[in-house]
């Protein structure tokens, strides 16, 4: 079981950044691929970024390929996103999830992945 809580989200204009945190409680963060989807209101939750366990491969959604960046650090239990060149399209609840699987179902589906956080808001304005 591992329990997922997601910062740094907010109000920002179109052209900025944010950098959201995942923080995951447990001691098998590192056994974990994880992920970021996002839900704009009235819309279907999308995939935006997936990394593996160690770090080594990762897997981007065209519409923030370029833009965003997902990290991770297995020490601090703690999965990133930094959000470079936001638009106002980019508004919505950020969720990162997390998948327990040694083989990992596909990356944009949502049932791939075993836990979620709660979501942090993000606000891009024009």
């Amino acid at each position: 079981q591992v329990q997922l809580v997601e910062s740094g989200g907010g109000l920002v204009q179109a052209g900025g950044s944010l950098r959201l945190s995942c923080a995951a409680s447990g001691r098998t963060f590192s056994s974990y691929d994880m992920a970021w989807f996002r839900q704009a209101a009235g819309k279907e939750r999308e995939f935006a970024a997936r990394i593996s366990r160690n770090s080594i491969i990762t897997y981007y959604a065209d519409s923030v390929k370029g833009r965003f960046t997902i990290s991770r650090d297995n020490a601090k239990n703690t999965v990133y996103l930094q959000m470079n060149s936001l638009k106002p399209e980019d508004t919505a609840v950020y969720y990162c999830a997390a998948e327990r699987r040694l083989t990992p179902g596909p990356a944009g589906d949502p049932l791939s992945y075993d836990y979620w956080g709660q979501g942090t808001q993000v606000t891009v304005s024009s």
